[in-house]
């Protein structure tokens, strides 16, 4: 199935391409600049697959919870792709794809993503729910301490992007965590192939950014 994948949820940029089971990706350290760097990444891999915009099936996007504005950049780049060509677009919530992404022996692995300063989202997932695909929408907010609380009673594996606070902190209850640099657009395929067959591409409207917090902008002094 030719799938287009966006993720650029929070610390990385990248879009991928899966045509005939051979995927094509690129990525950008451009993140804070998605708007000017995602339409070129699309670009890339849909020529480097020679893969037609007419041939894709479907496009999957990352949905969240993450960066405000990366989400809304995401959403609205995947949506006019789908809607143009009349094809399903599928959100994929960014925490479980993450720790699906990951390979842990371990009663359970914990995607975390840092929300505003000093505050995170982060879920615990089974790793048969995460191959089965079977993922439930438990996901938390809170502080470091409440995270390694979190982490010391279930025994996880942690999974995220640059925690740098939380590091020390695992460190000290002997925690395992892994940066999540494999998990980019490439890591959206197989949620995108089973969710394929119930998506309906005239639902775009209902396909929205799981933002799990209200924008507020910075405001300077007058």
């Amino acid at each position: 199935m030719n799938i287009l994948t966006i993720e650029c949820t929070h610390a990385a940029l990248s879009a991928a391409v899966m045509k005939s089971s051979i995927v094509t990706e690129a990525k950008s350290s451009d993140w804070k600049k998605a708007v000017e760097a995602l339409v070129p990444l699309i670009e890339e891999v849909m020529e480097g697959s020679r893969l037609k915009p007419q041939e894709l099936k479907c496009i999957a996007v990352s949905s969240g919870p993450g960066s405000f504005t990366s989400l809304r950049i995401g959403m609205s780049v995947a949506k006019g792709i789908a809607y143009g060509l009349g094809i399903p677009l599928i959100p994929v919530p960014t925490l479980p794809a993450m720790a699906a992404s990951l390979t842990a022996e371990a009663g359970s692995v914990m995607a975390v993503i840092q929300a505003r300063k000093g505050e995170y989202y982060y879920a615990a997932y089974f790793p048969d729910d995460l191959l089965s695909g079977l993922w439930h929408d438990g996901v938390h907010r809170g502080s470091a301490i409440e995270i390694i609380s979190a982490v010391a009673r279930a025994n996880s594996v942690v999974v995220g992007r640059q925690l740098d606070e939380l590091g020390p902190l695992l460190a000290d209850i002997g925690a395992i965590y892994a940066e999540a640099d494999f998990f980019s657009a490439r890591s959206l395929f197989p949620a995108a192939e089973r969710g394929y067959g119930t998506a309906v591409a005239a639902e775009l409207d209902k396909v929205v950014p799981d933002y799990r917090q209200m924008f507020i902008p910075h405001v300077g002094r007058e």
